[in-house]
């Protein structure tokens, strides 16, 4: 049997890891500034990652949610005081795709409306309303193209509030640094003024920090940089350093009612263990602190390049983006195949870093001296 492929590969095989580095079949040596998409929060084969998941595994991998898991609330009881969201509720599952689409199901359920307003540029996931509020028509197929989601322009408040003011809108999603988009920042006075829309007009906020979000920005949420409080935030990716999951924090404005959430594997023992070894290693190596640090440092100095190369350096903490002058795939190629450094991408000409949080700064001058070479 075949592959079904759908992304085309780089031919490289990566077989080890450790911090920000990792090695392919051949005992090649890379630096990683892309963390497997900003899923590698707290390093390739952290040590007390590694402890607490095989721990577990050999304890118990696995038992369904017909029965208590201490885990579970041990991991929220844990997320809420490290994010400062403790009379919120936590509904575990296994991706940022399912987080995003139980959320805006929540939302329909909570407000009996239909309609969601998304940003132009956006990802919110491949399943079915969560691929409706993602602005890319080539992903979205006939199925999800159900005319649910209006896509505005990011940082549009007015805008945004005059298709609220139709009083049909359930939810209003946001990214407040958009990856794929590009790393686009939200503003603090668009955010506080759809968050102000929002009351007014009974409908659900949610801020879907999966990737911008458990500490890449600088802080624990990228919302947070700009005084609002969500009705929901979703995460994913760094919440268990490459262990599927996903969660949704829920305001206690919302009453759970059962049946209309559920999931097979979400919060297993496993997930939840290697989740609980991640808030152990963020806040022991103080990597909130460290992502802001470094983010800084890696900006300014980009930024301080003089290239012509480079039009744009966006970004907050160790998510940033480098806006080329030309398409990015020749200097990406460079980096990878002559200087061993892994990138994201996005658009046609944006470099995207989303590196391990525990990226120091004698690596990020190693990136800097590389990537000069190019531009």
């Amino acid at each position: 049997m075949q592959l079904f492929d759908v992304y085309p590969l780089f031919p490289i095989n990566i077989v080890r890891g450790q911090g920000c580095r990792v090695w392919d079949e051949q005992g090649t040596e890379y630096l990683d500034l892309y963390g497997g998409h900003a899923v590698i929060s707290v390093g390739h084969a952290h040590p007390h990652f590694v402890e607490a998941v095989s721990k577990q595994v050999a304890q118990l991998g696995f038992y369904s949610n017909s029965v208590v898991n201490k885990l579970q609330q041990q991991l929220a009881d844990r997320l809420g005081r490290a994010c400062g969201y403790e009379d919120y509720r936590l509904f575990l599952i296994n991706s940022g795709a399912e987080a995003n689409e139980n959320a805006l199901k929540l939302a329909s359920f909570h407000t009996g409306r239909s309609r969601v307003l998304a940003a132009v540029k956006a990802f919110h996931g491949r399943t079915s309303l969560a691929v409706e509020a993602t602005d890319n028509p080539k992903i979205i197929a006939p199925v999800n193209a159900n005319g649910h989601v209006t896509f505005l322009p990011l940082n549009d408040l007015e805008a945004w509030k005059h298709e609220l003011a139709k009083g049909d809108v359930a939810a209003c999603i946001v990214e407040c640094i958009q990856g794929v988009g590009g790393i686009q920042l939200a503003t603090a006075e668009f955010m506080q003024g759809l968050r102000a829309a929002c009351d007014e007009a009974g409908t659900v906020l949610v801020c879907d920090e999966i990737q911008c979000g458990y500490g890449r920005s600088g802080k624990f949420f990228a919302h947070q940089w700009l005084d609002v409080r969500p009705d929901i935030i979703t995460v994913a990716k760094g919440i268990a350093n490459g262990f599927p999951m996903g969660g949704v924090l829920i305001s206690p404005k919302f009453e759970p009612v059962y049946g209309q959430l559920g999931t097979t594997f979400g919060g297993n023992h496993l997930a939840c263990a290697a989740a609980l070894a991640v808030l152990d290693v963020i806040e022991g190596e103080g990597l909130v602190e460290n992502a802001d640090r470094v983010g800084e440092y890696l900006l300014r100095s980009l930024r301080e390049c003089g290239s012509k190369t480079v039009r744009e350096v966006r970004g907050r903490g160790l998510m940033i983006g480098i806006e080329l002058a030309e398409p990015y795939k020749e200097i990406r190629q460079h980096l990878l195949f002559d200087e061993h450094v892994f990138t994201g991408c996005a658009s046609t000409n944006v470099l995207r870093l989303l590196p391990p949080l525990c990226l120091s700064l004698d690596e990020a001058d190693e990136f800097i001296h590389k990537l000069k070479k190019y531009i």
